[in-house]
């Protein structure tokens, strides 16, 4: 009996409660390192998922540039025929003309919006009291010019 109350004796106390402090510095070493992680991996995601659409992008405005190997590589059998270097523009809508009175009507318009704009400097402000001095100018004359 003496022997276990030695060994008693001996075993060091319990450690004592670690106060509330302590316990946030374990969650945020717990919590950080996934915190970190997640934030990593978003921003890689928004990273490759951009780079795709811009490379994606680019590879069709490559391929509408560069002509067709097979009618490059092969010679023409008729002398005056040229090969097409690109893609063939789609014809010009030509639309009817404006009337007059409509013009008269959207520079009037034009005419109130630039009176709206608030110019930021001096240059601006003369930039501006020139394109009003031009359209009143178009409202005021006997016929406007064809555009």
């Amino acid at each position: 009996m003496a022997v276990s109350r030695a060994s008693s004796a001996a075993a060091p106390p319990p450690p004592p409660p670690l106060p509330p402090a302590a316990a946030k510095k374990g969650f945020l070493r717990r919590v950080l390192p996934f915190i970190l992680t997640a934030n990593l991996a978003v921003g890689v995601y928004a990273y490759l998922s951009t780079s795709k659409n811009e490379s994606v992008e680019k590879d069709a405005e490559v391929a509408g540039e560069v002509p067709a190997a097979p009618a490059a590589a092969t010679k023409s059998v008729i002398p005056d025929e040229k090969p097409v270097a690109g893609p063939i523009p789609a014809p010009i809508k030509v639309l009817p003309p404006i009337a007059e009175q409509e013009q008269r009507e959207l520079f009037k318009w034009i005419l109130e919006e630039k009176r709206k704009v608030k110019p930021s400097d001096r240059a601006e402000k003369k930039k501006i009291d020139d394109e009003k001095a031009l359209l009143k100018q178009f409202i005021g004359a006997k016929s406007i010019p064809s555009i």
